[in-house]
């Protein structure tokens, strides 16, 4: 056998190289007798970081709701927050848990167009989602949400909490 086939653990994916067939592989690369846990992927250490991680970051997108969020009143600030969030989460499974990152070069061709046509396509929906309510039909322009809605409903929540405390404590509370 070749010197740079001697090592399993480097014999990932096919062989480019002149050199005996190593026997007896299996789809991974890896000796058909050679099953131990802890392989090329970096063993059960990397997977519970990368699980604490995700933990992490799960916790810090459920802090944009809570009261010691520093832009409680910009909605859109927390909104781009929890959509970076959640980006790096897919990506970290991606990477660590679907095994992408040990993949040979070809996963740049899979990703990198499939990534510009999404990037292209959430660029492109921009005017239809920001224009969506400039021509509309009168009936549903009268049904439509608007902000200030939003501010009354609250506004009428917090009189009714004012004006009868008891009763809304008699309302909670469940009837034996």
């Amino acid at each position: 056998m070749s010197d740079h086939h001697s090592d399993p653990a480097h014999s990932h994916g096919p062989i480019t190289r002149s050199g005996e067939i190593p026997e007896h592989d299996d789809y991974h690369g890896h000796n058909a007798g050679d099953h131990g846990g802890d392989h090329a992927h970096g063993g059960i250490a990397k997977y519970l970081a990368v699980f604490a991680a995700l933990c992490v970051l799960t916790t810090m997108s459920f802090l944009t709701y809570s009261p010691a969020w520093p832009w409680r009143n910009e909605p859109h600030v927390g909104w781009a927050f929890m959509m970076a969030v959640s980006c790096t989460k897919a990506m970290l499974v991606v990477l660590f848990f679907m095994h992408v990152l040990w993949e040979a070069n070809w996963k740049y061709v899979l990703t990198i167009p499939a990534a510009m046509m999404a990037l292209f396509l959430g660029i492109m929906l921009i005017p239809d989602i920001g224009l969506r309510t400039r021509m509309v039909a009168q009936e549903r322009a009268l049904h439509m949400a608007r902000p200030s809605d939003v501010r009354l409903m609250e506004q009428a929540g917090e009189a009714d909490l004012l004006a009868d405390p008891a009763e809304h404590k008699n309302q909670s509370e469940p009837h034996n």
